[in-house]
């Protein structure tokens, strides 16, 4: 049976919250889709009877194989469509997240894959998130938050995490883009704010932006 398009949403959810021991709590679940808790309680139910989550009363939900896997397809459709959109059809970074919502309910897996192949088999999205392959599994990337970084290091600007078109002009209009250098310069004690150098040119960072940005060395 097809999945709807609600469960997508909730497996989207959880592919995005899990933690490294594949635990994600009901409340986490229902601040993030802005969901109230007995909805929630009610579709992991359902998803305990699809096997995709073990759920347990008052305990954390413990993410299966198989629900990862069903996650992870979901988010490789959206992330093919933003990658396309980008590539094939000349749309901005920051504008490519709605369109991609829509299409990701398709199910077509022949669809998807014709995707993939015409943009020749991507192992990231445009906002250097790693796309799942067509069997739900993911590449591991060893990056950092840029809030976490030091004053004088001098990194590589590889991926935005979650971030809505807001911030992505936000970054843009800075000339903060993939695949930059950039140069810690200044390290505000008082709020944790970061001045940078790309190109020369030098921008402040709050602390919720230096959070959102990752980076490799």
């Amino acid at each position: 049976m097809k999945t709807t398009l609600t469960e997508e949403n909730y497996l989207k959810a959880l592919f995005h919250l899990v933690d490294n021991e594949g635990k994600v709590t009901i409340n986490e679940l229902s601040k993030f889709l802005n969901v109230k808790m007995p909805s929630v309680n009610n579709m992991m139910k359902k998803f305990a009877d699809k096997s995709w989550v073990i759920y347990e009363t008052y305990k954390p939900l413990r993410v299966t194989e198989k629900g990862r896997r069903e996650a992870s397809l979901v988010v490789r459709k959206h992330r093919l469509t933003e990658m396309f959109l980008v590539k094939k059809m000349n749309f901005g970074w920051e504008n490519v997240h709605e369109i991609a919502e829509q299409l990701e309910h398709v199910h077509s897996t022949i669809f998807f894959d014709k995707m993939d192949e015409i943009l020749d088999y991507p192992k990231l999205d445009p906002h250097g998130e790693p796309i799942p392959d067509k069997d739900g599994n993911i590449i591991a990337q060893d990056l950092q938050k840029l809030s976490n970084c030091k004053l004088g290091e001098t990194i590589i600007f590889a991926s935005v995490t979650l971030s809505d078109d807001a911030f992505l002009n936000y970054l843009t209009e800075r000339n903060l883009l993939l695949n930059k250098k950039i140069k810690v310069v200044k390290i505000e004690s008082f709020d944790k704010s970061i001045t940078v150098e790309v190109d020369g040119k030098q921008e402040v960072l709050s602390k919720k932006a230096t959070e959102k940005i990752l980076v490799k060395k």
